[in-house]
């Protein structure tokens, strides 16, 4: 066997392993699914086999309309999208000038803020509802924004950072030689160029916050303000009514719009998340 042979056997093999592990990794969700489509309100089965005995998308329906489903993802809506728009309109504008302009003290506040971020999150948890609290800001959405929008401008600025350092400056300063004024740069020129990774950035963010639980369930302390998050722990809190194909079902319905998000921006995540990375 010469060694293209080799090499192709050696890529065969390694590939077949990965995509092993990729069914492997399914095994859970594959699981949840059948789970979510079964009688009872256990999770496990009495019988030897996988599959329900009756298929049923009766959790589903209990799910959306016997239990505040749509609320609940009203409420992760709102948060999601208002931090993401709120991150993204300071942490671009703030990416770029660290990547772009020089002026005193620029690496230690680069540092400080990788420092920051270092910290747990629950180290500020006592503090934060105090501070809410005399404000006013508990059951509040513009609170959480603000926490939440406040702890991911750090990630984006470092990862958006990364990929302006990338941007040859040579284009700026052609279009700047071409009579382009700097709002015409940053709109038409550095704004384009840096799409993949402010769209990857942006639903980094949008998933942190739809996935959040510990600031959901400890600053939204009313029914009516849970997160799906928050909700899904409640449909679990009580051993009386605890269902685990209700509860699965809830999971693969929270789970819809993160996957149809993550389809549609495919193309942009390894452009986006790379760049990011390599002059951070």
């Amino acid at each position: 066997m010469n060694k293209k042979s080799k090499q192709k056997c050696r890529l065969f093999f390694l590939n077949l392993f990965f995509i092993g592990l990729c069914f492997l990794g399914l095994v859970p969700i594959l699981y949840a699914v059948i789970l979510s489509i079964s009688e009872g309100s256990g999770a496990l089965t009495s019988g030897t086999g996988i599959l329900p005995g009756q298929i049923t998308f009766d959790n589903y329906r209990r799910i959306l309309l016997e239990e505040p489903f749509l609320r609940w993802l009203l409420n992760s809506a709102v948060l999601s999208v208002g931090t993401m728009l709120l991150a993204m309109s300071t942490s671009v504008t703030a990416s770029y000038a660290f990547s772009r302009f020089k002026f005193k003290g620029k690496k230690a506040v680069l540092q400080v803020l990788l420092l920051l971020n270092a910290f747990p999150q629950i180290l500020t948890m006592f503090a934060l509802f105090r501070l809410f609290k005399n404000l006013n800001l508990l059951n509040s959405h513009l609170g959480l924004i603000l926490i939440y929008a406040g702890s991911m401008c750090i990630f984006s600025i470092w990862n958006m950072k990364g990929y302006f350092d990338s941007i040859p400056i040579e284009i700026e300063e052609a279009s700047k030689i071409d009579g382009a004024s700097d709002m015409q740069l940053i709109r038409k020129i550095i704004l384009p160029l840096a799409r993949p990774a402010i769209i990857v950035t942006a639903v980094m963010v949008l998933i942190f916050v739809w996935n959040e639980y510990l600031f959901a369930t400890t600053f939204m302390l009313k029914e009516e303000s849970y997160t799906l998050a928050g909700g899904l722990y409640q449909l679990q809190a009580n051993d009386y009514s605890r269902s685990w194909p209700l509860f699965s079902a809830a999971a693969i319905l929270v789970s819809i719009p993160i996957l149809i998000i993550f389809f549609c921006i495919q193309k942009y995540m390894v452009s986006g998340l790379t760049a990011g990375g390599v002059k951070g």
